[in-house]
């Protein structure tokens, strides 16, 4: 009996979901499974400073974006990278950053691109949890390298063709803060938002407090988006991939059937033969 209880409690670890937000109390009672993988999407210093132990150092903006339009990085780069850090068909892994959790989303989405379905974004920030109830180190962890297999999901991927034949087919949200929605400010040439597009900013997905972030509960984020209907597809956007990245993993679990435009505004703010506004639009 007491084999057939252990080989059902390791059945069990071997088959777990992460969650797509994960709890500490979660991850401290999954630590020591050896098909965990820990994401540390933190700048580089940072990381040296100090860290979770078995983490990997995939700082996000040299690893998960490219170019001045903050792109997605070549397929092969993406490949290398997750091979890299330990990352196959069976690997639970969890992301997890510093101030905002937007940067832990944008590894997500790029993990649910390539076909690593099973991962989640830490809750809090890193250090944001009781003391020593995570081990923290300074040295560096080298994974053993896995030959990740890319099975990419092209549905949750959108480009600027895509938006633009898709404005009365589908529900657009704008991620960024209100004043760069209604052109008061931007990082692009032009100003404003793309036509037809709702506001919905990243940042309503999580609570900050100085250098400190948690992710809001799901009942609560079911209310922030509760004025948006189930009843079309929607295309995330915002400056760079990463608040709508955030979205997409909320609209996600909510039951939306969502995507993420890769270009965002840096795209289609730059370029002087795509439609803008600055009206502000109701669901």
């Amino acid at each position: 009996m007491k084999f057939f209880i252990t080989m059902l409690l390791l059945i069990g670890t071997l088959m777990a979901k992460v969650p797509d937000v994960v709890p500490v109390s979660w991850l401290k009672a999954h630590y020591n499974d050896n098909s965990l993988v820990l994401i540390d999407v933190r700048d580089a210093k940072k990381f040296k400073k100090s860290h979770l132990e078995r983490a990997y150092s995939v700082p996000v903006f040299e690893k998960l974006f490219h170019g001045d339009k903050l792109l997605l990085p070549p397929l092969s780069q993406l490949k290398k990278l997750f091979s890299q850090a330990g990352i196959d068909n069976n690997s639970k892994i969890v992301v997890y950053g510093g101030e905002s959790p937007i940067w832990s989303a944008r590894f997500y989405w790029i993990s649910k691109l390539l076909g690593a379905d099973n991962v989640g974004i830490l809750q809090v920030s890193f250090g944001n949890w009781a003391k020593d109830e995570l081990p923290i180190t300074t040295k560096v962890y080298k994974p053993t390298y896995k030959d990740f297999a890319p099975k990419i999901d092209n549905s949750i991927l959108k480009t600027k063709l895509d938006v633009l034949t898709s404005m009365k087919k589908a529900y657009i949200i704008d991620g960024r803060p209100y004043e760069f929605y209604v052109g008061k400010k931007s990082h692009a040439k032009r100003h404003g938002h793309i036509p037809t597009a709702l506001n919905l900013p990243g940042s309503l997905t999580y609570d900050k407090n100085g250098s400190k972030s948690v992710v809001k509960d799901f009942d609560t984020l079911k209310k922030v988006y509760a004025k948006l209907p189930h009843d079309k597809p929607v295309i995330l956007y915002c400056e760079d991939g990463a608040d709508a990245a955030m979205n997409f993993l909320v609209l996600k679990k909510l039951g939306y059937d969502a995507s993420v435009y890769d270009g965002s505004w840096l795209e289609w703010g730059n370029n002087e033969h795509l439609p803008v506004e600055t009206k502000v639009n109701k669901p």
